[in-house]
């Protein structure tokens, strides 16, 4: 099982108090850290400003950050967790996460889903639209990308948002394509989509035994777009509800979710922060699992 480190950009509340510089700066070392010690990929979340209750606090936007963390690095995979399909231009999404992929040399990836913080949306003027708009807005945004990011131009008319003869070049580095993983933990609606479209599932927090749980509704998904399950990777972002303490615990609940046939897990280890020890003490529980770390 593969590891991916949600790096800190203050939306958790990890950097309250900071100055941006310094928080910034605090980032990049996270995010070189991460890549030296061998984990799989570096994420951000899409996020504008703090949770559980909006404060006047640090929150680094999540496209920015990531592509200057891609010039910081040089191996590990990039990707947002997940970017919400509401918040841009789909089509231009689509043309950033391209752009991306050649400025990060072939290692970018299209997280997205359809979003649920109602104080984002409100905050920054796109209203809060009921969950089967969100959710026919990540249809049609996965559909853009799918072809944006593929041989043609792409014209694609849908009932939230359309393109026209659009050309998206460069289309990335990645053969045949940036891959697409679609985040959230809908079985009716967005694990379909999952199926039709991408690469990878990413369930938000779920625990392993509930993973577990869930493998078969999302093979069945794939069985009725006439898809093999294995070809569809499975990932859970480890929440802070999920995680474990140090040690033993931690190594237990990385082995489980491997266990549970979970290919890559992503986490956010918030002491990082201010714990300049704390993300090589996660390593070293994630090499006593028996997880991938290869540098």
């Amino acid at each position: 099982m593969r590891v991916g480190i949600i790096v800190p950009q203050g939306w958790t509340g990890e950097y309250d108090g900071w100055e941006p510089s310094r928080a910034w700066a605090r980032t990049v070392a996270v995010a070189h850290e991460a890549e030296a010690l061998g984990f799989d990929s570096i994420w951000l979340f899409d996020h504008l400003q703090t949770e559980p209750v909006p404060t006047d606090e640090i929150t680094f936007e999540a496209f920015v950050g990531l592509s200057a963390l891609a010039v910081e690095t040089a191996r590990v995979r990039l990707g947002h967790l997940v970017l919400c399909a509401g918040y841009r231009n789909p089509a231009l999404a689509a043309k950033m996460i391209a752009t991306l992929d050649v400025v990060s040399g072939g290692r970018a990836e299209l997280g997205i889903g359809a979003g649920w913080k109602e104080d984002e949306f409100v905050a920054y003027g796109w209203g809060f639209p009921p969950l089967r708009e969100r959710l026919a807005g990540l249809e049609d945004a996965l559909e853009i990308a799918t072809r944006m990011l593929g041989p043609d131009r792409a014209t694609y008319v849908g009932p939230t948002a359309r393109v026209e003869d659009a050309i998206n070049v460069p289309r990335g580095l990645q053969k045949p394509r940036v891959p697409i993983m679609v985040g959230g933990n809908g079985p009716n609606r967005t694990w379909r989509l999952a199926a039709r479209y991408a690469d990878e599932l990413n369930l938000d927090c779920l625990t392993p035994a509930e993973v577990g749980e869930a493998r078969p509704v999302i093979d069945s998904r794939c069985d009725e777009v006439g898809r093999s399950p294995r070809t569809l990777r499975l990932s859970v972002n480890v929440g802070r509800s999920q995680s474990a303490p140090e040690g033993r615990p931690r190594v237990d609940l990385l082995r489980a979710y491997a266990d549970a046939g979970v290919d890559r897990v992503m986490t956010m280890i918030r002491a990082s922060a201010a714990d300049e020890g704390a993300l090589e003490r996660f390593a070293d529980d994630c090499a006593r699992a028996g997880c991938d770390l290869g540098a």
